[in-house]
């Protein structure tokens, strides 16, 4: 089924609408407002108020004013530095309006002396006296009789004016068509939502500020559409996937006894609880898709060694992987002991793996004899072939997205389940947006001896007594992060530079005691570096975020975080988490730049405040926002055009449950209702769900 008809006009160049021009049209394009329907998603980020005042007396400097005029005296200047001043009456008062470099011409045509007019523009106050600086508008009484009392204001570019995009926006709403309405009318009634055409209208002709607010009926109208088109793509994905090959996957529980009692602690009841769930899933014959949310150091290895387990002893093979090179082998290094102690054979491979050694690891992994493999990207090369593939475990799923997720499972064609983790606690909302096509277990407990971390905020000023504690800590036999936001010092930017701290240390605390690692450095040279340092050889180390997952160094209790407030609030956790993995009382340092802004500050605070990753999270979606927030452009994560995560996480519920309702009752959409889901569907530019659907 192609795109229906009644939804061409939308999709046609913007260059077509009436007064957008080549030059326009270009402009246009440099933000992304290509098609009729970008300007018809253009939404305005406010408005201005233009209704007429019959009083000036008491305007306040900056507001806009629109107002009754009697044209008095012109004052041409006599210098060209100074403005042309035309006295005017109006509004109970004497006041000016302002010309710079006008054309005097067009001034004596438009605001003759004598005339009465109606002016609307920015007041401001000179010498205590009322001036207009070049109105906004000057009509005469009839024209400003169409004036609308309110007028929007748009996102705009170089080469576009206001007055320019309000008339291309216009033009595209003109072309808006009469869709069917895909709403269930009851709910319609319920929420008082106008239909979409009207919906749209009433954002882009606003009868004022509240129009356009979060709450408001038309926007919460169009949120939820693209909230409701977002959903129905994941939830006729996962049902695609489902419907895809797969396979019962159960063991005896021999391995995963052996394994458990190399862990040395006894399971969380979170951790049996998310064991169970997944051993559930696998032992179903549809595929699973589950993601298994912890926060730092909540247990999720120990969960996801028992599904590994759980494919080892069904006679298949497990598959993890990882983001960075760092964490596969940090991953390695953890679970080739529990699989030794299991009598499964475990085998890493990263793309560092070059001639007979990777030979010989892809022969062990394409004869199953490998039963665990762990890697990174090099994963997915086409090189790699399973033998009976039953569980994919992807660690760190905010770095990757939906395509890499399925990319992975192809290695098995007899189908594999999957199980995606993070240790970026998820708000609830955004765990729907980027993640409703899984089922999700939650790890909201930690494993007994993980410490709690005493969080400090530390003026950069201070930055030398750090250092000197730092001597004294290294003397003890302690180890230490230190974290920095760059890699190389720039003339544009302020951050500092790993490099140019590591020297400092290095000079401070002796070089033999100082590592370095970033992202930039070779990949040997990045693995020496983190063995000397877990190793103890060198107890501090200096780095990026390169170490922010999967670094486990239980004797290391301090972190510093250099300009802390340059980092996002999930970002902070996960570094901080590095630490209060040992026995010994740990230390987390925000180093910061001061004066700091708000909502630098209120991050800041937080993290003092608490070490409920949770709660953390929540708190970065409300201050930051979606879009902003540390990973979100990398992980698949949806950019809407319109719906705002944080405030409309209620209407993201809605929509999860009524298109899961809907494709339960229409599992192909193609009822009265799922025809114009079909529509919405495509309106969203989300045409590859619709060909997943049966019969589309």
């Amino acid at each position: 089924m192609a795109r229906p008809e009644i939804l061409f006009p939308l999709f046609a160049d913007a260059a077509g609408i009436m007064g957008v021009g080549p030059r326009t049209a270009k402009a246009l394009a440099r933000i992304g407002l290509e098609r009729v329907i970008d300007l018809i998603f253009h939404l305005p980020t406010g408005v201005i108020d233009r209704r007429p005042r019959e009083s000036l007396i008491g305007a306040t400097a900056g507001e806009v004013a629109t107002v009754r005029i009697e044209v008095g005296e012109h004052h041409p200047p006599r210098r060209e530095t100074q403005p042309y001043r035309i006295v005017v009456h109006g509004g109970g008062i004497v006041f000016e309006l302002l010309y710079f470099r006008p054309r005097k011409d067009w001034l004596k045509g438009a605001l003759p002396e004598g005339a009465v007019r109606v002016v609307s523009g920015r007041v401001d106050f000179y010498d205590g006296r009322l001036q207009m600086a070049h109105p906004d508008l000057v009509m005469t009484e009839a024209e400003a009789a169409g004036l609308p009392p309110f007028e929007p204001v748009y996102g705009l570019t170089e080469g576009v004016t206001g007055r320019l995009m309000a008339k291309a926006v216009s033009g595209a709403l003109a072309r808006a068509p009469d869709v069917p309405e895909w709403l269930d009318p009851a709910m319609m009634t319920r929420e008082a939502w106008p239909d979409w055409r009207a919906a749209l209208g009433a954002l882009h002709m606003p009868d004022g500020p509240p129009s356009l607010s979060h709450g408001a009926p038309a926007r919460r109208r169009l949120a939820y559409d693209e909230l409701l088109s977002h959903q129905l793509a994941l939830q006729i994905a996962r049902e695609k996937m489902r419907r895809g090959k797969g396979q019962a996957t159960a063991g005896d529980g021999s391995l995963r006894a052996r394994a458990a009692a190399a862990f040395g602690y006894p399971p969380t009841g979170a951790q049996k609880r998310a064991i169970a769930e997944v051993g559930a899933d696998m032992a179903e014959d549809t595929r699973m898709m589950r993601l298994l949310q912890g926060d730092v150091g909540a247990g999720k290895t120990w969960v996801a060694a028992m599904a590994l387990m759980i494919a080892a002893e069904a006679g298949g093979q497990g598959a993890l992987m990882a983001p960075t090179e760092i964490l596969a082998r940090q991953h390695a290094a953890n679970l080739a002991p529990i699989a030794a102690a299991a009598g499964v054979e475990c085998v890493l491979l990263t793309g560092r793996d070059k001639g007979g050694a990777r030979e010989e690891k892809l022969a062990a992994i394409a004869g199953g004899r490998a039963r665990l493999v762990i890697g990174t990207h090099a994963l997915f090369s086409g090189d790699v072939t399973f033998r009976d593939l039953r569980l994919a475990v992807i660690d760190e799923q905010h770095r990757f997205g939906v395509r890499q997720r399925m990319e992975l499972t192809s290695k098995a064609p007899k189908g594999c389940d999957l199980l995606v983790m993070t240790a970026t606690p998820i708000p609830r909302t955004l765990a729907l947006a980027g993640y409703g096509d899984l089922d999700i277990s939650v790890l909201d407990e930690k494993p007994p001896g993980r410490q709690p971390v005493e969080t400090r905020l530390v003026s950069l000023s201070r930055a030398d007594e750090v250092v000197a504690r730092l001597k004294a800590v290294l003397a003890e036999g302690r180890r230490a992060y230190w974290v920095c936001p760059a890699v190389e010092e720039s003339d544009a930017s302020d951050l500092v530079a790993v490099e140019t701290r590591h020297r400092l240390l290095a000079d401070a605390l002796g070089a033999e005691h100082v590592a370095l690692v970033h992202g930039q450095m070779p990949a040997d040279a990045k693995d020496a570096a983190m063995a000397a340092f877990q190793s103890g050889e060198r107890p501090v180390l200096v780095a990026t975020t390169v170490i922010e997952v999967g670094v486990d160094v239980p004797e290391a209790t301090i972190m510093v975080i250099e300009q802390a407030e340059h980092f996002g609030l999930a970002q902070l956790h996960q570094l901080r988490g590095r630490v209060g993995r040992g026995a010994g009382r740990s230390f987390c340092l925000l180093l910061y730049a001061p004066p700091l802004g708000e909502t630098a500050r209120a991050r800041l605070e937080i993290m003092r405040a608490t070490e409920d990753g949770f709660r953390i999270a929540e708190e970065d979606l409300r201050l930051r926002g979606a879009g902003d927030l540390i990973g979100t452009a990398q992980s698949g994560l949806p950019r809407f055009r319109i719906a705002d995560l944080d405030a409309d996480r209620g209407l993201m519920e809605m929509a999860r449950d009524d298109a899961r309702l809907v494709l339960t009752r229409e599992p192909g959409l193609d009822g009265p209702r799922g025809v114009a889901l079909r529509t919405l569907l495509y309106l969203f530019e989300r045409d590859a769900s619709v060909r997943l659907l049966k019969g589309g």
